[in-house]
Protein backbone atom coordinates (compact mmCIF):
# COMPACT_ATOMS: atom_id res chain seq x y z
CA UNK A 1 0.00 0.00 0.00
CA UNK A 2 1.25 3.68 -0.72
CA UNK A 3 1.60 5.86 2.19
CA UNK A 4 1.85 9.39 1.47
CA UNK A 5 3.55 12.20 3.60
CA UNK A 6 0.84 12.79 5.78
CA UNK A 7 -0.06 9.09 6.43
CA UNK A 8 3.02 8.66 7.55
CA UNK A 9 3.10 11.90 10.06
CA UNK A 10 -0.38 11.59 10.88
CA UNK A 11 -2.95 9.95 13.08
CA UNK A 12 -4.81 7.49 11.52
CA UNK A 13 -2.98 7.58 8.22
CA UNK A 14 -5.45 9.99 5.86
CA UNK A 15 -3.40 11.46 2.73
CA UNK A 16 -3.71 15.23 3.12
CA UNK A 17 -0.27 16.10 0.98
CA UNK A 18 -0.40 13.84 -1.12
CA UNK A 19 3.52 14.50 -2.29
CA UNK A 20 6.09 12.01 -0.88
CA UNK A 21 5.44 8.19 -1.74
CA UNK A 22 7.16 6.31 0.58
CA UNK A 23 7.22 2.63 0.62
CA UNK A 24 5.09 -0.65 -0.60
CA UNK A 25 5.34 -2.91 2.02
CA UNK A 26 2.69 -5.92 2.89
CA UNK A 27 0.53 -5.19 5.95
CA UNK A 28 -2.11 -7.39 7.47
CA UNK A 29 -5.57 -6.36 7.24
CA UNK A 30 -6.75 -4.87 10.71
CA UNK A 31 -9.66 -6.36 12.64
CA UNK A 32 -12.92 -5.81 12.81
CA UNK A 33 -14.44 -2.90 15.10
CA UNK A 34 -16.82 -2.51 17.55
CA UNK A 35 -21.03 -1.85 16.33
CA UNK A 36 -22.06 1.31 14.83
CA UNK A 37 -24.80 1.73 18.00
CA UNK A 38 -21.65 1.49 20.59
CA UNK A 39 -19.89 3.16 19.05
CA UNK A 40 -21.97 6.14 18.72
CA UNK A 41 -23.26 5.78 22.30
CA UNK A 42 -19.52 5.57 23.43
CA UNK A 43 -18.76 8.83 21.67
CA UNK A 44 -22.18 11.18 23.09
CA UNK A 45 -20.88 9.59 26.58
CA UNK A 46 -17.62 11.07 25.85
CA UNK A 47 -19.14 14.52 24.24
CA UNK A 48 -21.65 14.93 27.21
CA UNK A 49 -18.66 14.05 29.63
CA UNK A 50 -16.06 16.82 27.96
CA UNK A 51 -19.48 19.33 28.39
CA UNK A 52 -19.71 19.01 32.17
CA UNK A 53 -16.07 19.47 32.33
CA UNK A 54 -16.18 22.50 30.20
CA UNK A 55 -14.79 21.50 27.24
CA UNK A 56 -17.47 21.38 24.11
CA UNK A 57 -20.44 23.83 24.97
CA UNK A 58 -22.70 24.43 22.27
CA UNK A 59 -21.88 26.45 19.31
CA UNK A 60 -22.95 30.22 19.27
CA UNK A 61 -25.00 31.27 16.33
CA UNK A 62 -22.29 32.94 14.76
CA UNK A 63 -18.43 32.76 14.55
CA UNK A 64 -16.86 33.74 18.05
CA UNK A 65 -14.38 36.89 18.14
CA UNK A 66 -11.12 35.62 17.37
CA UNK A 67 -9.63 38.55 19.84
CA UNK A 68 -10.65 42.34 19.97
CA UNK A 69 -9.43 43.60 17.07
CA UNK A 70 -10.69 40.42 15.17
CA UNK A 71 -7.20 38.66 14.28
CA UNK A 72 -5.88 35.85 15.04
CA UNK A 73 -1.93 35.75 16.16
CA UNK A 74 0.46 33.32 15.64
CA UNK A 75 2.12 32.69 19.09
CA UNK A 76 5.72 31.81 18.69
CA UNK A 77 5.98 29.22 21.08
CA UNK A 78 3.27 26.45 21.67
CA UNK A 79 2.55 25.46 25.22
CA UNK A 80 3.08 21.05 25.38
CA UNK A 81 -0.04 19.17 24.48
CA UNK A 82 -1.87 17.87 27.14
CA UNK A 83 -2.94 15.48 24.46
CA UNK A 84 0.37 13.60 24.17
CA UNK A 85 0.37 10.25 25.78
CA UNK A 86 3.41 7.84 25.99
CA UNK A 87 2.54 4.62 23.58
CA UNK A 88 2.32 1.23 25.10
CA UNK A 89 5.74 -0.56 26.13
CA UNK A 90 5.19 -3.01 23.62
CA UNK A 91 4.64 -1.01 20.26
CA UNK A 92 7.82 0.75 21.54
CA UNK A 93 9.11 -2.66 21.56
CA UNK A 94 7.87 -3.97 18.25
CA UNK A 95 8.77 -0.16 16.34
CA UNK A 96 12.69 -0.74 17.72
CA UNK A 97 12.51 -4.53 16.44
CA UNK A 98 11.30 -3.36 13.31
CA UNK A 99 13.68 -0.22 13.42
CA UNK A 100 16.59 -2.83 13.85
CA UNK A 101 17.68 -4.09 10.11
CA UNK A 102 16.57 -0.86 9.23
CA UNK A 103 19.09 0.82 10.90
CA UNK A 104 21.69 -2.04 9.69
CA UNK A 105 20.85 -1.43 6.14
CA UNK A 106 21.65 2.37 6.54
CA UNK A 107 24.91 1.86 8.43
CA UNK A 108 26.63 5.08 9.27
CA UNK A 109 24.18 7.25 7.81
CA UNK A 110 21.14 6.39 10.23
CA UNK A 111 20.46 9.92 11.89
CA UNK A 112 17.25 9.42 14.36
CA UNK A 113 14.10 7.04 14.56
CA UNK A 114 10.84 8.39 15.93
CA UNK A 115 7.05 7.54 16.69
CA UNK A 116 4.91 9.98 15.13
CA UNK A 117 1.11 10.45 15.34
CA UNK A 118 -1.91 8.25 16.65
CA UNK A 119 0.29 6.52 18.61
CA UNK A 120 1.25 9.25 20.56
CA UNK A 121 -2.72 10.10 21.03
CA UNK A 122 -5.52 9.07 23.37
CA UNK A 123 -7.96 6.76 21.78
CA UNK A 124 -5.09 4.52 19.62
CA UNK A 125 -5.64 1.37 19.18
CA UNK A 126 -2.98 -0.97 18.08
CA UNK A 127 -5.34 -3.34 16.33
CA UNK A 128 -7.03 -0.51 14.26
CA UNK A 129 -3.95 1.76 14.09
CA UNK A 130 -0.84 1.56 12.49
CA UNK A 131 2.34 3.12 14.05
CA UNK A 132 3.70 5.97 12.32
CA UNK A 133 7.49 6.59 12.15
CA UNK A 134 9.78 8.88 10.91
CA UNK A 135 13.14 7.47 10.12
CA UNK A 136 16.05 10.39 9.57
CA UNK A 137 19.33 9.24 7.12
CA UNK A 138 22.10 11.80 6.07
CA UNK A 139 21.25 11.16 2.49
CA UNK A 140 19.13 8.53 0.72
CA UNK A 141 20.02 8.13 -2.54
CA UNK A 142 19.14 4.92 -4.84
CA UNK A 143 21.86 2.66 -3.28
CA UNK A 144 20.49 3.46 0.26
CA UNK A 145 17.00 2.52 -1.06
CA UNK A 146 17.58 -0.11 -1.95
CA UNK A 147 19.35 -1.74 0.96
CA UNK A 148 16.19 -0.03 3.19
CA UNK A 149 13.86 -1.88 0.75
CA UNK A 150 15.43 -5.33 1.23
CA UNK A 151 15.57 -4.89 5.00
CA UNK A 152 12.29 -3.67 6.01
CA UNK A 153 10.50 -6.25 7.66
CA UNK A 154 6.90 -7.41 7.04
CA UNK A 155 4.51 -7.44 9.96
CA UNK A 156 1.87 -10.06 10.27
CA UNK A 157 0.07 -9.19 13.10
CA UNK A 158 0.05 -6.12 15.17
CA UNK A 159 0.95 -3.35 15.78
CA UNK A 160 1.86 -2.84 12.05
CA UNK A 161 3.74 0.28 10.62
CA UNK A 162 3.87 3.07 7.95
CA UNK A 163 7.41 4.14 7.63
CA UNK A 164 8.76 7.48 6.07
CA UNK A 165 12.01 8.44 5.04
CA UNK A 166 13.78 11.52 4.84
CA UNK A 167 16.96 13.25 5.45
CA UNK A 168 17.69 15.66 7.93
CA UNK A 169 18.06 18.24 5.03
CA UNK A 170 15.03 17.73 3.78
CA UNK A 171 13.41 18.42 7.16
CA UNK A 172 14.97 21.61 7.86
CA UNK A 173 14.28 22.88 3.89
CA UNK A 174 10.21 21.68 4.54
CA UNK A 175 9.50 23.33 7.67
CA UNK A 176 7.98 26.50 6.00
CA UNK A 177 5.57 24.35 3.48
CA UNK A 178 4.96 21.63 5.89
CA UNK A 179 4.07 23.92 9.17
CA UNK A 180 0.69 21.69 9.77
CA UNK A 181 2.91 18.33 9.82
CA UNK A 182 6.13 19.66 11.38
CA UNK A 183 3.69 21.27 13.96
CA UNK A 184 1.64 17.84 14.71
CA UNK A 185 5.15 15.91 14.72
CA UNK A 186 7.26 18.27 17.22
CA UNK A 187 4.67 18.36 19.67
CA UNK A 188 3.69 14.34 19.60
CA UNK A 189 6.93 12.11 18.86
CA UNK A 190 8.89 10.07 20.94
CA UNK A 191 12.33 9.41 20.03
CA UNK A 192 13.22 5.85 19.26
CA UNK A 193 16.99 5.88 18.36
CA UNK A 194 19.64 8.60 17.25
CA UNK A 195 19.90 11.88 17.69
CA UNK A 196 16.48 14.11 18.49
CA UNK A 197 16.52 16.89 15.68
CA UNK A 198 13.48 18.29 16.96
CA UNK A 199 14.71 19.77 20.02
CA UNK A 200 14.18 23.42 20.13
CA UNK A 201 13.20 23.21 16.94
CA UNK A 202 10.90 25.62 15.40
CA UNK A 203 8.24 25.40 12.68
CA UNK A 204 7.65 29.31 10.51
CA UNK A 205 4.09 29.86 11.30
CA UNK A 206 3.56 32.53 8.33
CA UNK A 207 2.45 30.15 6.07
CA UNK A 208 0.05 27.81 8.70
CA UNK A 209 -3.31 29.59 7.84
CA UNK A 210 -2.85 29.80 3.88
CA UNK A 211 -1.74 26.00 4.43
CA UNK A 212 -4.95 25.05 6.32
CA UNK A 213 -7.42 26.85 4.11
CA UNK A 214 -5.63 25.22 0.86
CA UNK A 215 -6.40 21.72 2.59
CA UNK A 216 -9.85 22.30 4.15
CA UNK A 217 -10.62 23.58 -0.02
CA UNK A 218 -8.94 20.61 -1.17
CA UNK A 219 -10.95 18.22 0.93
CA UNK A 220 -14.37 20.27 0.34
CA UNK A 221 -13.94 19.89 -3.55
CA UNK A 222 -13.26 16.11 -2.79
CA UNK A 223 -16.11 15.29 -0.64
CA UNK A 224 -18.91 17.35 -3.59
CA UNK A 225 -16.94 15.37 -6.45
CA UNK A 226 -17.35 11.95 -4.74
CA UNK A 227 -21.47 12.91 -3.25
CA UNK A 228 -21.96 13.94 -7.21
CA UNK A 229 -20.22 10.61 -8.60
CA UNK A 230 -22.56 8.78 -6.33
CA UNK A 231 -25.49 10.39 -4.50
CA UNK A 232 -27.40 7.17 -3.72
CA UNK A 233 -24.31 4.91 -2.61
CA UNK A 234 -23.99 5.22 0.34
CA UNK A 235 -21.01 2.67 0.93
CA UNK A 236 -18.88 4.88 -1.11
CA UNK A 237 -19.92 7.67 1.03
CA UNK A 238 -19.01 6.24 4.20
CA UNK A 239 -16.06 5.44 2.89
CA UNK A 240 -15.11 9.19 2.04
CA UNK A 241 -16.05 9.99 5.27
CA UNK A 242 -14.08 7.65 6.90
CA UNK A 243 -11.06 7.84 4.51
CA UNK A 244 -11.30 11.85 4.97
CA UNK A 245 -11.95 12.24 8.93
CA UNK A 246 -8.44 12.07 10.16
CA UNK A 247 -7.29 14.57 7.62
CA UNK A 248 -10.02 16.64 8.83
CA UNK A 249 -9.39 16.31 12.75
CA UNK A 250 -5.94 17.57 12.07
CA UNK A 251 -6.85 20.27 10.52
CA UNK A 252 -9.43 21.08 12.99
CA UNK A 253 -6.20 20.97 15.41
CA UNK A 254 -4.32 23.34 13.45
CA UNK A 255 -7.06 25.94 13.54
CA UNK A 256 -7.02 25.84 17.51
CA UNK A 257 -3.29 25.87 17.30
CA UNK A 258 -3.70 29.30 15.26
CA UNK A 259 -5.29 30.91 17.78
CA UNK A 260 -3.07 29.91 20.38
CA UNK A 261 -4.47 27.29 21.70
CA UNK A 262 -3.26 23.45 22.90
CA UNK A 263 -5.81 21.56 21.42
CA UNK A 264 -8.02 19.28 23.64
CA UNK A 265 -7.21 15.67 24.22
CA UNK A 266 -10.36 13.81 22.93
CA UNK A 267 -11.62 13.89 18.85
CA UNK A 268 -14.50 15.23 20.02
CA UNK A 269 -13.65 18.19 22.10
CA UNK A 270 -11.40 19.43 19.21
CA UNK A 271 -14.23 19.59 17.12
CA UNK A 272 -17.02 21.52 20.13
CA UNK A 273 -14.33 23.62 19.95
CA UNK A 274 -13.85 24.25 16.28
CA UNK A 275 -17.48 24.75 16.14
CA UNK A 276 -18.03 26.72 19.33
CA UNK A 277 -15.15 29.09 17.76
CA UNK A 278 -16.20 29.38 14.40
CA UNK A 279 -20.19 29.14 15.31
CA UNK A 280 -20.53 25.94 13.58
CA UNK A 281 -22.83 22.39 14.18
CA UNK A 282 -20.98 20.28 16.44
CA UNK A 283 -23.21 17.50 15.59
CA UNK A 284 -23.04 17.77 11.80
CA UNK A 285 -18.87 18.51 12.30
CA UNK A 286 -18.70 15.12 14.18
CA UNK A 287 -20.14 12.95 11.54
CA UNK A 288 -16.57 11.69 9.16
CA UNK A 289 -15.34 10.91 12.92
CA UNK A 290 -18.44 9.28 13.98
CA UNK A 291 -18.58 6.74 10.69
CA UNK A 292 -14.63 6.33 10.90
CA UNK A 293 -15.04 4.75 14.09
CA UNK A 294 -18.49 2.94 13.04
CA UNK A 295 -17.88 -0.72 11.45
CA UNK A 296 -21.42 -0.54 10.38
CA UNK A 297 -22.62 2.00 8.68
CA UNK A 298 -26.39 3.48 8.91
CA UNK A 299 -29.15 3.42 6.59
CA UNK A 300 -28.82 5.17 3.24
CA UNK A 301 -30.72 7.94 4.05
CA UNK A 302 -28.67 8.34 7.23
CA UNK A 303 -25.26 8.13 5.54
CA UNK A 304 -26.46 10.87 2.96
CA UNK A 305 -27.65 13.37 5.88
CA UNK A 306 -24.63 13.04 7.79
CA UNK A 307 -22.82 13.47 4.67
CA UNK A 308 -24.58 16.23 3.52
CA UNK A 309 -24.82 18.19 6.91
CA UNK A 310 -20.68 17.71 7.34
CA UNK A 311 -19.98 18.55 3.58
CA UNK A 312 -21.78 21.99 4.73
CA UNK A 313 -20.11 22.70 7.65
CA UNK A 314 -16.84 22.31 6.36
CA UNK A 315 -17.94 24.90 3.52
CA UNK A 316 -18.94 27.31 5.84
CA UNK A 317 -15.68 26.52 7.88
CA UNK A 318 -13.53 27.11 4.71
CA UNK A 319 -14.94 30.79 4.48
CA UNK A 320 -14.58 31.65 8.30
CA UNK A 321 -10.79 30.18 7.57
CA UNK A 322 -10.33 33.05 4.37
CA UNK A 323 -11.83 35.73 6.55
CA UNK A 324 -9.45 35.14 9.14
CA UNK A 325 -6.52 37.95 9.39
CA UNK A 326 -3.33 36.40 10.96
CA UNK A 327 -0.30 38.65 12.27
Amino acid sequence: MLKSFTKALRADSVPLLELVVVSRFPVAAAAGMAGAARTRAALARTVRAAAREGQVRRPPRGPAPLDRAGRCPIVAGMTPSESRIEPPAEVLDAARRWLQPVRAALGAGFKAAFVTGSALRHGFSVTHSHVNLLVLAETLDTAALDRIAAAVPATRKPPHFDPLFMTHEQVLTSLDVFPIEWLDVLEHHVLLEGVDVFAGLEVPRANLRLQCEHELRGKHLRLRHAYLAAPDDSKRLAETLARLASGFLTLFRTLLRLRGETPPPSPEAVVGRVAEVFGLDAKALIGAHLVRHAKERPDQAGVRARYAAFMTEIERLVGQVDALRVS
